[in-house]
């Protein structure tokens, strides 16, 4: 038994927020199905490097049914109606204006099924002037400052993972999960917009509270931190990139006490508080670097582990894939996908009474006969 077994989600969806939204709701046992026109989600085209299937496409839709309608025909908008009208959630993040021509945005469809949950995902959200603008994650990420705060002094990035992507899709189910609640008590839906901007600039909030208050952008450490100091990642005698972090004075001392075996800097007035010892970064990151050069990465880990200082491992994605965390704890699973199984891993939250298995990644109108059978309403 999960969570929303019984619970029924139909999902417009392209990309990565609207479909990283429904595969969570899909990982606690919701019915998830995604509705696809043309050639499908155009993410499943990224690459075909998961047996034929897009990495992205592989992570963010396992668990769904895949049903292929055209919108635009009579039949197609006749289909979708009765998927709405038994359905419990419905969540689109079409381009902008398209869900308000199709009678597909979240005001339309709600009015028609009080008791629907409806989620529209935007770039920009409704009114302003980027409303109409397409937003990709790299897009919002820059226009919200995410951006100009990472990287290197010389040139700011991107961070790897589509952060706004997933930001916002969690945000709309968590949305959901609130609104499904409510609804068990007033037995109404709710119809709920969401903006990846929003997002980006809530999520953003602390930074935006330095700049308003200090009058500077914050700078672009790469590895380090603006907040913190000593933080940040240094190469050990074997080639390897261990990354430090204090968060408090009661770290600093330890760290530069027992880790470093230097109770002169640790008791130097000059690196007493987080203040001064950002003011001094520089300084001390030379001192741990010359430590960090001078011993093996397990002499280093084991240091920090005994000064009870956190410090982990600069690993890659191929060295994550092995890494000893995931497989002791049996965090792989073996997942269904059109081409074949593949690895996938399970979900971040775990319930001794969630009896969770993993969902197989859909081909494109693979359930379409079978759930259009399902939900037909009767002549």
């Amino acid at each position: 038994m999960l969570p929303l077994d019984g619970i029924v989600v139909v999902a417009v969806e392209q990309a990565v927020s609207a479909p990283h939204c429904t595969r969570q709701l899909a990982d606690l046992g919701a019915r998830v199905i995604k509705v696809e026109s043309g050639s499908g989600d155009f993410a499943r085209h990224y690459d075909d490097v998961v047996n034929g299937t897009s990495a992205y496409f592989a992570w963010a839709n396992r668990g769904k049914q895949s049903v292929a309608l055209d919108l635009k025909s009579d039949d197609g908008r006749a289909s979708i109606d009765a998927l709405l009208a038994q359905a419990d959630v419905f969540v689109q993040n079409l381009a902008p204006g398209a869900a308000a021509r199709l009678g597909l945005d979240a005001a339309y469809v709600t009015a028609r099924h009080p008791r629907l949950v409806a989620v529209d995902i935007s770039g920009y959200g409704a009114g302003g002037p980027r409303a109409s603008g397409r937003a990709y994650d790299l897009l919002v990420q820059s226009e919200a400052g995410s951006c100009a705060i990472t990287g290197t002094p010389d040139a700011a990035a991107k961070p790897g993972i589509p952060l706004v992507d997933i930001g916002t899709g969690m945000t709309a189910a968590n949305a959901i999960l609130a609104a499904l609640l409510a609804r068990a008590r007033t037995g109404k839906g709710a119809a709920i917009s969401l903006a990846m901007f929003d997002v980006a600039t809530d999520w953003m909030g602390w930074v935006l509270n330095l700049a308003r208050f200090t009058g500077v952008d914050p700078p672009r450490l790469g590895l380090s931190s603006f907040m913190v100091a000593p933080y940040g990642a240094y190469r050990t005698r074997d080639d390897q990139v261990i990354v430090f972090g204090t968060t408090n004075d009661g770290e600093w001392r330890r760290l530069a006490g027992q880790m470093l075996q230097r109770p002169d800097l640790a008791e130097d007035q000059r690196y007493a508080s987080n203040s001064e010892r950002l003011r001094r970064r520089e300084e001390l990151d030379a001192i741990i670097a010359e430590w960090a050069a001078a011993a093996t990465f397990d002499e280093a880990a084991d240091a920090a582990e005994r000064a009870t200082i956190g410090w982990a491992r600069l690993n890659t994605p191929l060295d994550v894939l092995d890494h000893p965390q995931l497989a002791q704890r049996q965090r792989w699973v073996s997942t269904g996908s059109p081409g074949g199984e593949f690895p996938s891993l399970r979900p971040p939250a775990d319930c001794a009474d969630w009896d969770w298995t993993p969902g197989a990644v859909p081909a494109l109108g693979e359930h379409t006969a079978q759930v259009l059978a399902d939900f037909e309403q009767p002549s």
